[in-house]
């Protein structure tokens, strides 16, 4: 069983991981989703997110951009992150699930908006 997160904003998967309204989070098996639901995002300051991710089970991140250091973070706790996804949160964890969906590897450095990739 994986647990994936996808960095949403209403039920759409959001550009900015740190600044999303909600995680939604996928019990998964095989390629089947088995359940979901709706986490609020709990407040963002640096590091702060992928050490709570990680302490409610999440195996994955799905997210459009993200911080180099959250996914250093993520990194360290062995969760696969996937960015530069975007649409609907739900088909972006059914394509991730068939293999459809691999990370873009863009990730946000210092530019005109990182205050905005979750650092």
């Amino acid at each position: 069983m994986l647990k994936v997160a996808v960095a949403s904003e209403n039920k759409m998967v959001c550009g900015h991981f740190g600044h999303c309204e909600t995680f939604e989070v996928f019990v998964t098996e095989g390629d089947k989703i088995l359940s979901s639901e709706s986490v609020a995002n709990p407040g963002h300051r640096p590091g702060f997110l992928p050490n709570f991710l990680h302490e409610i089970g999440v195996n994955t991140i799905i997210s459009g951009g993200m911080g180099g250091g959250a996914v250093d973070i993520f990194n360290e706790h062995n969760i696969e992150v996937i960015i530069g996804a975007q649409g609907d949160s739900r088909k972006a964890v059914e394509n991730y699930l068939a293999g459809a969906l691999a990370s873009s590897g863009s990730i946000c450095h210092e530019h005109a908006h990182h205050d905005e990739c979750g650092e």
